[in-house]
């Protein structure tokens, strides 16, 4: 899954993430935040630490998200991004349909592509932690490729690239023990990854803007 020249990191080289997020997306003037239909959306990604050149970084190697802008903003970042259908169990302060962010909560998740649901995940809550996780946790290193409409070209574009968010503002953080099943389907390869050991769950909200990246190779 890591392209030539990269490896996996030091400490932890199998530890993997699996995340779902919900996302409000908006540009300076957040002129889309009065039209969300344009900027919600939701996301599933997998992502591995590595190393290269020395330095470490997280990678995402599996991603899909259930809106078309979302989905060429990645390919821009570098993010290898397909469609999915992607649900988030939703927290409440009021009422009963969801769970509190408390000890003894229960969150789900799902992720569909293709007619085929491809991962499913509970997260039981056990209380606040003072860390997130550490898998996602380093500036991303991602592949930006496209190859030439002419064969016997070289690729139109293909560059390794670093981002790291700015103005990045976390919340609260609650773990628990987390339940992941990871299915078959017909040209996909996210089953490859089924754990073997768990280390955590963790549910917590960002914020973070993103200014573009760098090339590094």
């Amino acid at each position: 899954m890591l392209p030539e020249g990269v490896d996996l990191a030091d400490e932890d080289p199998g530890a993997v993430a699996i995340i779902w997020a919900d996302w409000q997306s908006c540009s300076d003037s957040q002129v889309e935040l009065l039209d969300p239909v344009r900027s919600q959306y939701k996301e599933c990604f997998v992502v591995v630490r590595c190393k290269w050149n020395g330095e470490h970084y997280s990678r995402c190697v599996y991603i899909w998200v259930d809106k078309d802008f979302a989905l060429a903003r990645g390919w821009y970042q570098g993010y290898p991004k397909k469609l999915g259908s992607i649900w988030v169990t939703r927290p409440v302060a009021v009422g009963k349909a969801g769970p509190r962010l408390e000890a003894g909560g229960r969150l789900g998740a799902t992720l569909a592509a293709n007619d085929r649901r491809l991962a499913e995940v509970s997260l039981t809550l056990s209380g606040s932690s003072v860390t997130g996780g550490f898998v996602n946790a380093l500036p991303m290193l991602h592949s930006r490729w496209m190859p030439s409409i002419d064969p016997s070209q070289p690729d139109a574009l293909g560059e390794l690239v670093t981002m790291q968010s700015q103005d990045v503002e976390l919340g609260p953080v609650y773990t628990g023990e987390p339940m992941v099943e990871l299915f078959d389907a017909p040209g996909e390869e996210l089953s490859s990854l089924r754990p073997y050991e768990m280390i955590a769950g963790y549910w917590r909200q960002v914020g973070a803007t993103f200014t573009g990246g760098t090339k590094l190779a």
